[in-house]
């Protein structure tokens, strides 16, 4: 029986880097900000919906974010009409990739929003990755334009990582990577201790 783990935490916690700590362990892994790449990549099966929808947002074949991000921005409405088109399309990214790996041991689902989801997939379990908000906010600002108000509007859409961790199953500290590679071994141990 496959363990079905998933994988959140608030921007800055660690999590893309606590996800690749599964892998080089041998568990595959989804990500749900991948999956959201490939639908809207040229060719992608949310290109012609969410152009539909949107037609400023279609650049050179593909979704382009930023111009999505604009349309969304002049009409209070249009996040539910995309969330309507793009997560049906991740849920059937997220049930190939199970597919993919029925018969694994443990199969991580990295789902940043996981908690906010309205429609959260069926899990046997959760682990939050979590640090400090100092570490937190210097982490995300050393990312390329991000500014303290964009991160102050991420924070504000995003749960609070106190109500992450009382929900988590497991919390995995990222203060330093040792720290997390333990967490992770002490988690895959418990759920997955013949894999």
């Amino acid at each position: 029986m496959t363990f079905r783990l998933g994988l959140t935490g608030s921007i800055g916690m660690g999590k893309s880097t606590t996800a690749q700590m599964f892998r080089d362990l041998g568990h595959p892994v989804w990500d749900a900000d991948q999956a959201v790449h490939r639908l809207y990549a040229p060719g992608g099966s949310a290109v012609a919906p969410v152009a539909a929808a949107f037609p400023t947002a279609l650049v050179q074949g593909g979704v382009d974010r930023g111009a999505l991000r604009t349309a969304l921005a002049a009409d209070p409405a249009a996040l539910t009409r995309l969330e309507g088109i793009v997560h049906p399309l991740v849920a059937r990214d997220r049930q190939d990739f199970l597919a993919r790996h029925v018969g694994a041991p443990l199969v991580v689902l990295d789902i940043p929003l996981l908690f906010e989801s309205a429609h959260p997939p069926d899990l046997d379990g959760v682990a939050v990755v979590s640090t400090d908000p100092a570490t937190q906010a210097a982490r995300v600002l050393a990312r390329p334009g991000m500014t303290r108000d964009t991160l102050a509007m991420i924070l504000a859409r995003q749960m609070p990582d106190a109500d992450k961790r009382a929900r988590a199953d497991w919390i995995i500290p990222t203060d330093s990577l040792d720290g997390a590679r333990a967490a992770v071994a002490r988690i895959v141990n418990e759920v997955a201790p013949h894999a």
